[in-house]
């Protein structure tokens, strides 16, 4: 799997039209599902996302994680983070298959939700408009077949 988290003040994912998440302070996260990943995968992504140490505390410092700050999560299934960009027409065969993608991206938010999070999301495979007012900025990058 693949994520990029961001630290927001808020977001929202819109589909035609009509707002179907929002957050307020949380992370926005960007999922991608790749072919080899399983609920286990999606479960030790969760738990290191949602463990995440990166709100001020009181001294300024990025040290609280999205509990303490009574954070929420906007997931927004994401193929293209499994882009072959070797030329300029990105390729898109490295992702999952749909229904395995689908799997995954259920996986990890009912892990997030089943920490206590409050999970928002968008909708596998719609064209959505997504928003965000990004905090500090803080954006990390997670590739679960990195070290």
């Amino acid at each position: 799997m693949r994520a990029v988290v961001t630290r927001v003040d808020h977001a929202s994912v819109t589909i035609e039209g009509r707002i179907n998440g929002q957050i307020g302070v949380g992370f926005l996260v960007l999922l991608g599902v790749g072919p080899n990943d399983t609920e286990e995968t999606a479960r030790k992504l969760a738990d290191k996302i949602c463990n995440l140490r990166i709100f001020e505390d009181e001294n300024d410092k990025m040290n609280l994680n999205l509990e303490q700050v009574g954070g929420s999560l906007l997931v927004v299934s994401q193929f293209t983070l499994y882009a072959d960009t070797s030329s300029r027409r990105p390729g898109f065969s490295r992702a999952a298959k749909p229904e395995l993608a689908v799997q995954g991206y259920e996986w990890f938010m009912a892990r997030c939700r089943d920490r206590g999070f409050r999970v928002e999301h968008g909708e596998f495979g719609a064209k959505m408009e997504v928003e965000s007012l990004n905090h500090g900025p803080v954006t990390i990058i997670f590739d679960t077949d990195q070290p």
